[in-house]
């Protein structure tokens, strides 16, 4: 059995607090259920990276190049999130995006557009009428 990699100590924060100053922190969406979970930061990234190598773990979006993570194609976007799950970090990383709602991109397995999970990429163009037969 292969020791799993550590984070620093555990830091919860509820979603949408970010790392504004109490006075500016944002409310949580609405509907959004009110849960804490532990973000991270690029630098404690960095710090698992080491760890990850060490035990014999990788971090997916450190080996792999980082278009892959911002691609236009479903298939790719797909890719992206099959190796997301394989990433010993992938709670804290969905957590901070969210928290960040970052953009675009693939976070912690998912997709995100504007700061919200998107839960499959659709294809370019309109969707045909009638389906092909292949």
């Amino acid at each position: 059995m292969t020791p799993r990699i550590q984070t620093s100590t555990p830091e919860t924060r509820h979603t949408g607090a970010g790392l504004r100053p109490e006075s500016e922190q944002v409310a949580p969406r609405p509907g959004a259920p009110e849960t804490e979970v532990r973000t991270m930061q690029l630098s404690e990234l960095i710090d698992l990276r080491t760890q990850a190598q060490q035990v014999g773990e990788t971090i997916p979006c450190r080996d792999y190049d980082a278009e892959l993570w911002f691609a236009e194609r479903p298939d790719d976007v797909e890719f992206a999130k099959t190796l997301c799950g394989l990433c010993p970090a992938r709670t804290q990383c969905l957590a901070g995006a969210l928290e960040r709602q970052e953009p675009w991109g693939v976070w912690g397995g998912q997709l995100l557009v504007q700061g919200v999970v998107v839960p499959r990429k659709r294809p370019r163009g309109r969707p045909r009428k009638h389906p092909v037969a292949a």
